[in-house]
């Protein structure tokens, strides 16, 4: 199964709403080092242009994407992007 990012209606409307992107724009989700507990990895997002993107999807006019360095997260499953609430939330699928 190849890796993909999967963004739901509800988090591209967060994004446009609640986070203030607009269209056109290009979000990059990364990883980042957040405890030295049970899970110390988590996803972030951020405004950003790719350099070495190794997965992208469109939605909306939203561009988001992944950089090679890390994928190695997803372990090649695909990653679920939502909203709950006004909080971006992440699930593997």
């Amino acid at each position: 199964m190849e890796v993909e990012l999967i963004v739901t209606p509800s988090a591209l409307s967060c994004f446009k709403g609640e986070w203030g992107f607009s269209d056109g724009e290009v979000i990059r989700v990364f990883v980042r080092y957040v405890s030295g507990g049970e899970v110390p990895f988590a996803f972030g997002i951020t405004r950003d242009t790719p350099l070495d993107a190794a997965v992208t999807t469109v939605a909306e006019l939203l561009t988001f994407y992944m950089e090679s360095k890390d994928v190695w997260f997803l372990e090649g499953k695909s990653l679920k992007i939502d909203c709950l609430g006004e909080d971006i939330v992440f699930h593997f699928a």
